[in-house]
C-alpha cells in the first residue's frame, strides 16, 4: 500500500527559520524597529514594518577547509583550463583575502531587507517593556449577543421545537420501513370481513387474517413519530460589536512639556489605539492639543510641533465635549479619553476642570484614562514626587466614577506597567 500525502503545505512551514534569523539578529532588528517608531503613525503601531539591517552579523556559520592547510577537491562549472591532476598554486596570504570591496562613495555593504508580520513587529516593539497579556483584560462589554438560525440539532427545549421537519423525518422513515398505512388496514379488515360473510374457502381467510396481523404487528414495531424523527431549531449566539470607537487624545504642549514627556504620552497613546483597535472594527483618533488655548490638530501637529504659553487644562477639555457633541453621537460612537499631562494647571482653572470632567465628560466616556509623565529618564520619577494641581483636582473625581482612573509614569519602561494597571478588569484606581 502506497500513503500519498497530498495536504497541502502549511503557511507558516518556515516559521522555525525565521525565527532562528529573528534571534541571531535581534540586536539589529530591535534598533531598526525603534527607528521605524520614530517614523510611523500612531494608528500605524498594529501593523507590519518593513526593516532594514546590515548585512555583517547575519550570515549563517558554515565549517571550511583553511587555504593555508589542508586539502579541497573543488568542482567549478565552466572550467576549461584545468583537468584533474593539475597542481594550482597556493595564493599567498599577503596578496588579500576574503571580503568585500567597499564602493566607490564610501556607502559600504547594502542593507539586508526584510518584513516583519504584525506579530513580530508587536513582540519587539513590547519586548523590554513586558507587555502585559490585554486580551484577557476588558473595559467594558462592548458587544452584544444576536441569536442565530443554525440548522437543527436533536436536543432542544420544546418551544423550539421544529414540527416540519420532525414530520418530514418520520414520513421519510415510514417510507423507507415501509409502514402498513390506516387506509392499507381498513382494506384488509374490510377484505377478511367480506371473505367470512361470503363463506369464502378457509385458506383465503387464513391467508388475510395472516397478512392483517402483519401489518398491525408491522404498524406497532414502526411508530408514526419516533424520537429519532424529532428536531428542534437550533441558533448559534453571534457577537455583534459595537463597531464604531472614537478616541480622543488630549495632551498639554506648553513650555514645560519636554520632549521626553511628549515620548512617554506618544507611547501611551499608540497603546491605547492598539488596545481599541481590537476590539472594534473602525476607531476614529482625534487629538486635541492645548496650552492656554485649546485646537484639533493633524498628528504631526500634535506631537511635534512647538509651542510656549501657559497651561489651562479645561480648554482641552470644553473642545473635547464640542467635537464629541457634533460629531460623535453617544448611541452610534464608543467614547474614549485619554489624556497626558505634565500636572502644570493655572491654579484658578483646577476646580473648572473637576466640574467639567465630574459632570459633563465623563458621563459621555465608556473609559477616561488620566497619565502624568514626568521627566524621569534615569529610570525613577523625578519631576513627579509631590502631587501637582491637576492630580490633586482629578483626585477628587477618581472615586466617583469607576470607569476614570489616573496614574503617573516617568519613564518609558513603565508605560506598559501602568497601561496595564489602568486597563485591568476591577483595577484599584490610584
Amino acid at each position: 500500500m502506497n500513503i500519498v500525502d497530498r495536504r497541502p503545505n502549511p503557511k507558516g512551514k518556515s516559521l522555525s527559520n525565521r525565527q532562528r534569523f529573528l534571534a541571531r539578529a535581534r540586536v539589529e532588528v530591535k534598533s531598526a524597529v525603534q527607528e521605524a517608531l520614530r517614523k510611523r503613525k500612531v494608528a500605524d503601531v498594529g501593523h507590519g514594518e518593513k526593516v532594514a539591517i546590515p548585512t555583517r552579523g547575519i550570515t549563517e556559520p558554515v565549517f571550511h577547509h583553511s587555504r593555508r592547510t589542508g586539502r579541497t577537491d573543488l568542482v567549478v562549472p565552466g572550467n576549461k583550463e584545468f583537468v584533474r591532476g593539475d597542481e594550482i598554486p597556493r595564493p599567498n596570504g599577503g596578496e588579500g583575502g576574503r571580503g568585500s570591496e567597499g564602493s566607490p562613495d564610501g556607502s559600504g555593504e547594502d542593507a539586508f531587507e526584510f518584513t516583519l508580520s504584525k506579530e513580530e513587529f508587536l513582540d519587539l516593539f513590547f519586548e523590554d517593556l513586558e507587555l502585559p497579556d490585554l486580551v484577557k483584560k476588558s473595559l467594558k462589554d462592548t458587544t452584544a449577543v444576536d441569536l442565530q438560525r443554525a440548522g437543527y440539532t436533536v436536543t432542544g427545549t420544546p418551544a423550539n421545537l421544529s414540527v416540519p421537519r420532525t414530520m418530514r423525518n418520520s414520513m421519510a422513515r415510514r417510507i423507507a420501513l415501509r409502514r402498513p398505512k390506516l387506509p392499507e388496514l381498513e382494506a384488509l379488515r374490510a377484505s377478511l370481513d367480506e371473505a367470512r360473510a361470503r363463506d369464502a374457502g378457509e385458506e383465503e381467510v387464513e391467508q388475510l387474517a395472516r397478512a392483517l396481523e402483519r401489518s398491525e404487528r408491522r404498524s406497532k414495531i414502526i411508530p408514526y413519530i419516533d424520537p429519532i424523527d424529532v428536531r428542534y431549531r437550533r441558533f448559534d449566539r453571534v457577537p455583534r460589536p459595537n463597531t464604531e470607537a472614537v478616541m480622543f487624545c488630549l495632551m498639554d504642549v506648553s513650555g514645560s512639556m519636554t520632549e521626553a514627556m511628549k515620548d512617554l504620552a506618544k507611547r501611551f497613546f499608540m497603546l491605547l489605539h492598539v488596545f481599541l483597535a481590537r476590539r472594534y472594527r473602525h476607531v476614529d483618533v482625534v487629538f486635541i492639543r492645548h496650552t492656554s488655548t485649546a485646537e484639533e490638530v493633524d498628528e504631526e501637529t500634535f506631537f511635534y510641533s512647538r509651542e510656549t504659553g501657559g497651561t489651562v487644562v479645561s480648554t482641552a477639555l470644553d473642545k473635547m465635549l464640542e467635537i464629541a457633541r457634533a460629531r460623535y453621537s453617544t448611541d452610534r460612537w464608543n467614547i474614549y479619553g485619554a489624556q497626558a499631562s505634565d500636572g502644570d494647571n493655572y491654579g484658578a482653572d483646577s476646580s473648572r476642570c473637576v466640574s467639567l470632567l465630574g459632570g459633563e465628560v465623563l458621563p459621555l466616556c465608556q473609559y477616561f484614562a488620566y497619565v502624568e509623565v514626568g521627566d524621569g529618564m534615569g529610570g525613577g520619577l523625578s519631576g513627579l514626587s509631590r502631587d501637582s494641581d491637576l492630580w490633586r483636582a482629578y483626585s477628587e473625581v477618581a472615586p466617583a466614577h469607576p470607569h476614570f482612573a489616573m496614574r503617573r509614569v516617568g519613564d518609558p519602561a513603565q508605560i506598559f506597567s501602568v497601561f496595564h494597571e489602568l486597563f485591568a478588569k476591577g483595577g484599584v484606581r490610584a
